[in-house]
């Protein structure tokens, strides 16, 4: 089903059209540019998305493929697919669950959406869109009916106290308001609450590969 909300966010006190819609192949273009400013070195451009997984997206679940606009400008995106999770082995890596963006592995029959990414230009950021894409993609899952939506999020701000603490121990400052991370902050406030400290989740030097599981549960699900 076709994803399209229209509305207003406040860029200081002046209100500025927005858009939430699927993105489509005369988007790929910008959705990589938007990668590069998104992701700069040191992470690995290899890992931007390339058309062949943008174009798995649009044709394997267009319902996970949303993008923003802000007074028609490409803002930002966020991806996901279908997967069965069992809380119970929650262990994985970015690469397995997702086929390394590829999403070859959707399954209309999993019980999850899984977050495989989510960007915003820097220059749009204090607009507060990567929470609005978030609060659109939990629509998605009530309309499908599935359990959770569930991701592992980035630790960019881990390496900066690793040789003090362990990565759990970094977690539980987050949550307890004392230290503030650019990806897990921006979750938790968004709604996603941490499951487990992923190892060895996504190549990521600023999170020495670390990434955190983190779920939103459908609250229409018993």
């Amino acid at each position: 089903m076709a994803y399209r909300s229209e509305f207003y966010v406040l860029d200081g006190d002046r209100p500025v059209p927005v858009t939430i819609r699927n993105y489509s192949k005369a988007d790929f273009q910008q959705l990589i540019d938007i990668q590069a400013e998104c992701f700069p070195p040191p992470f690995p451009s290899d890992l931007w998305w390339n058309e062949e997984q943008l174009s798995n997206h649009v044709a394997l679940f267009p319902d996970g493929a949303l993008c923003i606009e802000v007074e028609g400008v490409l803002a930002g995106s966020l991806t996901g697919l279908i997967v069965g999770f069992d809380p119970s082995h929650p262990k994985h890596t970015w690469e397995e669950i997702t086929d390394s963006g590829y999403i070859r592995n959707h399954s209309f029959q999993g019980n999850t959406l899984y977050i495989v990414d989510i960007s915003v230009r820097p220059k749009f950021r204090k607009l507060g869109l990567g929470k609005l894409m978030m609060q659109a993609m939990y629509q998605v899952v009530i309309n499908l009916g599935l359990d959770r939506l569930l991701g592992g999020g980035r630790m960019p701000g881990y390496h900066k106290y690793a040789h003090e603490m362990s990565a759990e121990d970094y977690l539980q400052q987050l949550i307890d308001g004392k230290k503030k991370d650019p990806v897990i902050t921006f979750l938790l406030r968004c709604g996603r609450t941490p499951l487990s400290v992923a190892e060895n989740y996504l190549e990521d030097e600023e999170s020495l590969n670390y990434g955190v599981l983190m779920e939103w549960k459908n609250p229409f699900k018993l």
